[in-house]
């Protein structure tokens, strides 16, 4: 069996090598290198799997349950998001009029007619 086919069949047996790929972090090539070198050694491959078994274990830490979530609403200050909505209105029309401002007509200019003279 070529080195290409045993690291084909590494690549199988540790599927967390593709996020390092995807990410950008290493290459095919660079791992190809890696194990042309080393081969099985778990003293070089370990960085990269300990990696995902943390990332693994820190998204089973941030899964949120229903009643977490039901205790975090009940928590919420509906008062103080009132407050931040009508904030936040006021903001929005005072953005809508300087943009839409109309124009206020200014004092036209009408010619005094020719039959009548000065302080008539």
């Amino acid at each position: 069996m070529s080195k290409k086919e045993e690291f084909k069949l590494f690549v199988k047996d540790h599927p967390q090598l593709i996020r390092f790929v995807k990410t950008g972090e290493m290459t095919w090539q660079k791992f190809f290198e890696v194990y042309s070198l080393y081969g099985n050694d778990q003293g070089v491959w370990d960085k990269y799997f300990k990696t995902d078994e943390d990332n693994s274990s820190s998204e089973t830490k941030e899964s949120i349950s229903v009643s977490d979530l039901i205790e975090m609403v009940k928590k919420v200050d509906l008062n103080s998001v009132q407050k931040n909505i009508t904030n936040i209105n006021k903001a929005l029309a005072l953005v809508q009029s300087l943009i839409t401002k109309e124009e206020v007509p200014q004092d036209t200019y009408t010619p005094r007619p020719l039959y009548k003279k000065f302080e008539d």
